[in-house]
């Protein structure tokens, strides 16, 4: 017993024997177990303890231990959490790499759902996937991801369901079967709080990998119709807004009803603006003048005034139902199109 510490070396290969353990999938408590027992029951048999001739080397020889063994163990500890720390890595690598396949259908489907299994995520039925976007981008290192994930994990009691950031979005894949969606959303909402400028777009449910894409797709038009047309909604859901891709596949059609319809509003007094405001929300109040001078801090004879002028520079009535579904139509095109603000043109399709 010289009493001296640890070599380099020697340290090098307690790490290397911790990497070892990590990598077979011991536990560090184990491990720290083993090498603290080997300790006491080699005591007894040390040179050094049987040679001491008194407290004073005993203490002595206790030190060198313990010091010997405190320097072992923290190199030991060490190379087992750098090997843990290179298969989160590796681990969160290849996961993103799967997510990015995933959404955008790379690859060949049937590894694609082999890659899935490896995730806990079954792709064989009917999936659906909701789309979380906040006015602070989410990122892979926030921790609002892995809180949700452990919620839905636990509240479900299941390793189907798949979270993700994806260019600043929470992207969560789930069973059709399953309420996940609904719990996610609540789950955010503990998380992000009410008063926060969030918002959550659901696609609609389609079967296999590219069921997925689909699905993805969908609900991130659906955020982005949402905020074209103002939609003040927590949830958008695609499924409710299947009449506006319709609008859009046919570009130059509700442009021309927007310029031909809403045009003339151009020359009141005041711009167009005031007027398409106040149509836009008496059509969301379903009609009733009281609601609509409510929600814009006006008075209903302001309401009636304006809805007149409308009918008066358009020609079209709010009273004839037909008329009435001209406008209305020609209103959300102008919200698809941001007209008045900007020249009437063919959308871009989400």
């Amino acid at each position: 017993m010289t009493g001296r510490r640890a070599t380099g070396v020697e340290l090098e290969s307690r790490r290397v024997l911790g990497a070892q353990a990590a990598e077979q999938g011991l536990p560090l408590r184990a491990l720290v177990d083993l090498y603290l027992s080997a300790t006491w029951l080699s005591w007894s048999q040390l040179p050094g303890v049987g040679r001491a001739s008194g407290m004073r080397q005993l203490r002595s020889v206790g030190e060198a231990v313990f010091r010997a063994v405190d320097g072992s163990i923290g190199a030991l500890a060490e190379g087992y959490e750098a090997a843990q720390r290179l298969a989160i890595r590796q681990e969160e690598a290849l996961r993103r790499e799967f997510v990015e396949d995933l959404l955008h259908g790379r690859g060949d489907m049937g590894l694609l759902a082999e890659r899935a299994e490896r995730f806990g995520l079954r792709l064989a039925g009917g999936n659906v996937v909701a789309v979380a976007q906040a006015a602070v981008p989410f990122l892979p290192e926030d921790p609002a991801g892995r809180h949700l994930e452990a919620a839905l994990l636990d509240r479900f009691h299941t390793r189907n369901v798949l979270l993700a950031t994806k260019e600043g979005l929470l992207v969560c894949v789930a069973p059709a079967a399953d309420d996940i969606p609904r719990e996610f959303v609540r789950q955010l909402k503990a998380v992000l709080g009410t008063d926060a400028d969030w918002r959550v777009g659901l696609g609609r449910a389609h079967p296999g990998p590219a069921g997925v894409v689909r699905s993805f797709e969908e609900a991130r038009g659906a955020l982005d119709l949402a905020a074209r047309l103002g939609i003040d909604r927590r949830i958008a859901r695609a499924t409710d807004l299947l009449v506006f891709p319709v609008l859009l596949r046919d570009s130059a059609a509700i442009t021309e009803l927007v310029t031909a319809v809403l045009g003339p509003l151009r020359t009141a007094r005041g711009g167009a603006r005031p007027l398409l405001d106040t149509l836009a929300t008496y059509f969301t109040c379903g009609g009733v003048a009281t609601e609509t001078a409510r929600s814009l801090h006006i008075g209903v004879r302001t309401v009636g005034y304006r809805l007149e002028r409308v009918r008066k520079l358009t020609g079209y009535r709010t009273e004839d139902a037909l008329e009435r579904y001209t406008l209305e139509t020609a209103v959300l095109g102008a919200r698809l199109l941001g007209w008045p603000d900007q020249e009437a043109r063919p959308p871009v399709r989400p």
